[in-house]
């Protein structure tokens, strides 16, 4: 039992189970997200040879009962380069918007991309450009706005990408550039990697960024005018990657995030105060993994209070990852 300013919690594994899984074929990156209608949608690069193949393709899976059952996942986008890290969000006028990038490849369709769905994910309309992209996809502020930080081609930078930081205020149909993301001087780019942000109860934002290099503890900052200008960034005590924060019912932060290196498996960290400090002494095992082909959690929030997270990694020894989901809470 953990305590802290006198509120007590015992997180509990409800199942874990299978959500996809395609026989020789590679699954990963995924998100999840709710409809209108009540239904939950994963989306995630499936039907792959390998980890990096030009045949990815974004797919999604539906589950109409909160994630007991899942019907067989369909094709939503297919680019003839690799497509890769697929979003999903619903928007405050019902619409879903997922998001995903193409690997390098050239051509038209190399890239970073949204697509949007207003009839709860049956049909998507054309897919729209972005300067940026991060595995999990923009946010939706309180005021409307959707707000998207993550990598961007940049020629001028030694690494040939910087961190954007882009908005729509029409629902995902366009995207305007609100500035850079203010980097530190004299760090290597990929210590600022696959970012996401929370909007928390007070109206800060928080993002947290995937550290590629020395122990992969998380980097962190603040925003408090909407995502124009961020705090100096800090490095967290949470050591894995890369992260998706979501604010919880009662207002505390959940991030998720994997570890490719023994223990393999899915973790969760919880903060009380907006971020200002991490749980890490009470860090959760979400799953344990054969092997460090993993990652890439996402969660959603249930209306009992209930967390789904999702994932992918290795069932069993000698296959490719599929496409799995741990429910629990926080009692």
């Amino acid at each position: 039992i953990v305590s802290r300013d006198s509120i007590l919690y015992m997180p509990s594994i409800i199942s874990t189970r299978i959500i996809c899984k395609q026989p020789g074929r590679y699954i990963g990156w995924p998100t999840i997200a709710k409809t209108p209608n009540g239904d939950l949608l994963v989306v995630f690069s499936g039907d792959r040879v390998s980890h990096t193949s030009r045949d990815g393709k974004t797919q999604m899976a539906r589950s109409m009962d909160q994630g007991m059952t899942w019907d067989v996942p369909v094709t939503i986008h297919d680019t003839p380069l690799d497509d890769r890290d697929a979003g999903i969000i619903q928007t405050q006028n019902g619409t879903m918007l997922s998001s995903w990038f193409t690997n390098r490849g050239g051509g038209a369709w190399q890239g970073h991309w949204t697509s949007r769905s207003v009839d709860n994910g049956s049909i998507w309309e054309e897919p729209v450009r972005t300067e940026v992209t991060t595995p999990h996809g923009p946010i939706q502020l309180r005021n409307g706005r959707l707000l998207f930080v993550g990598q961007r081609p940049h020629e001028s930078h030694d690494n040939n990408y910087d961190v954007g930081i882009q908005s729509s205020d029409d629902d995902g149909r366009s995207w305007q550039t609100l500035g850079t993301f203010p980097v530190p001087d004299n760090v290597p780019m990929l210590a600022y990697d696959e970012c996401h942000v929370v909007e928390c109860a007070s109206g800060k934002l928080v993002i947290l960024f995937r550290d590629c290099y020395g122990e992969h503890k998380i980097q962190q900052s603040q925003s408090v005018d909407g995502g124009v200008t961020w705090s100096q960034p800090h490095t967290t005590p949470i050591q894995g990657y890369p992260p998706h924060v979501i604010r919880l019912h009662n207002g505390w932060l959940l991030v998720v995030y994997g570890k490719r290196w023994l223990p393999f498996g899915e973790f969760a960290c919880i903060s009380k105060d907006e971020g200002q400090t991490w749980e890490v002494e009470n860090e959760i095992q979400l799953s344990s993994a054969p092997n460090e082909d993993l990652g890439y959690p996402a969660s959603v929030q249930l209306e009992d209070n209930s967390i789904l997270t999702v994932y992918y990694q290795v069932d069993k020894p000698g296959e490719k990852p599929c496409l799995m989901g741990t429910h629990w809470k926080i009692n």
